[in-house]
């Protein structure tokens, strides 16, 4: 749908900020395509119009996920100063990462992205990494750990790649559950090694089961088997229920001709979020389904699909990844 205009960013403010309370927090979130297309004068203007459309001890946050191939000093100083926490798209090493991530002359991106990641560090910008897991790239958890620790990554969110919607499944980049049990059962072993000895690294996934489990609290939407509402909205003011289904059919509003709690009642009553789903094979016997309910509908094949890789993973590893988070939880206190 192209970038949105400065004209549909005002009118997207106009209509959410006013109707906020004091004690109110709203987090402006920019994904792509790649956002950085706008131009850093497009968010300088999205900016300077929320801090005046702002009502008092209302709080705002920002994040933006990007290739990185765009970031210099003046996005860094920019990100740094208004708070913004990134997601960095990197696949991994510079083989793993090259396989997909070519330019439009078809050059691989790893050194840019890694000169992008540099340039974040050196501005204590706040950030994730963001790594697409492939059917082949999950074959080198191994690897990918090492280049994790080499890097002294942080923070990662593994992805799980996709089909295409509408697509029959077929022999390609996108998961499957096998390959995605796979790959956290090498993982888990190597991560729990380094968190016993001090040096924790954040894992996406982790720290969501552990949440669920030892809090109660599932934080990603769709974990435990139900769609959470979410406002998403396209470069026109188009809104959707769901980052994963942004089709023509899911739109339920427009957050330039109507109100924040006109476009949340919409996405909350929407067709989508009530839809029935029927349970996939093996879910009813899984001592599991209590809770998970088969997980995110969009990743049926990549992670709950034949022979169920959460599950898998969940039967091995879920006693000790908790006994881990608990003990963390005790050396914070």
């Amino acid at each position: 749908m192209g970038i949105m205009t400065r004209e549909t960013a005002a009118a997207l403010i106009s209509n959410t900020l006013p109707q906020l309370t004091p004690g109110d927090h709203i987090t402006f979130a920019f994904q792509g395509g790649e956002p950085g297309l706008a131009g850093l004068d497009f968010f300088m203007f999205f900016i300077d119009k929320v801090k005046k459309s702002t009502p008092p001890r209302v709080k705002v946050d920002y994040a933006m996920q990007t290739n990185g191939l765009m970031i210099d000093d003046n996005w860094c100083n920019f990100f740094k100063k208004n708070k913004f926490l990134i997601g960095l798209s990197l696949d991994g090493d510079l083989a793993l990462h090259n396989q997909n991530r070519m330019d439009s002359i078809g050059k691989g991106t790893f050194s840019r992205v890694m000169k992008a990641k540099k340039m974040l560090d050196q501005h204590n910008v706040m950030y994730n990494i963001l790594c697409v897991l492939t059917q082949e790239s999950a074959r080198r958890a191994k690897r990918i750990w090492d280049f994790i620790l080499q890097e002294k990554i942080s923070h990662i969110q593994f992805i799980p790649c996709m089909e295409p919607l509408g697509e029959n499944p077929k022999e390609g980049p996108a998961l499957t559950s096998d390959r995605f049990y796979r790959f956290y059962s090498t993982l888990f072993p190597l991560w729990k090694k380094e968190a016993e000895r001090g040096n924790i690294v954040s894992i996406r996934l982790f720290e969501d089961l552990a949440s669920l489990f030892l809090a109660g609290q599932p934080v990603t939407c769709g974990i435990s088997g139900s769609c959470t509402p979410q406002i998403i909205v396209e470069a026109d003011g188009g809104v959707y229920p769901c980052d994963f289904y942004v089709l023509d059919e899911h739109q339920v509003s427009d957050l330039t001709t109507h109100s924040l709690e006109e476009v949340f009642n919409a996405v909350v009553k929407s067709s989508f979020l009530k839809e029935q789903r029927r349970p996939l094979p093996g879910c009813e016997k899984c001592q599991h389904n209590r809770w998970c309910k088969g997980g995110c509908k969009r990743m049926a094949r990549a992670v709950y699909g034949e022979g169920c890789g959460m599950r898998l993973f969940l039967d091995e590893r879920l006693g000790e990844l908790l006994a881990v988070y608990r003990l963390i939880l005790r050396q914070s206190q």
